[in-house]
């Protein structure tokens, strides 16, 4: 969890700004973080599932990280507030 922190701040700074519309909402695509950390993101369905990989930058060992699978949901309507909404969970790969 700790190197999703980073993400999913960058993704509620860029999906939360006022006035963007669920329209506009598109997460697909490549996403870095300031630690070289990379998660992308394939094509949303109709149900708002994902699916993508995530390939952390940060290691405490000298092993090799393994890129590994991430699925995620984004919410059908926007929250109170008229943000849309997302989450997702990271099946992590070590060597």
């Amino acid at each position: 969890m700790v190197q999703a922190t980073p993400f999913l701040l960058v993704l509620c700074l860029a999906l939360g700004a006022q006035g963007l519309s669920e329209k506009k909402c598109s997460l697909t695509g490549r996403w870095v973080n300031d630690l070289g950390s990379n998660m992308t993101i394939r094509a949303v369905n109709a149900n708002g599932d994902f699916a993508g990989t995530y390939h952390t930058a940060v290691t405490a060992t000298s092993n090799e990280i393994k890129v590994s699978p991430l699925r995620g949901s984004r919410g059908q309507g926007p929250n109170q507030k008229g943000q849309p909404t997302f989450g997702f969970t990271v099946n992590w790969s070590f060597s």
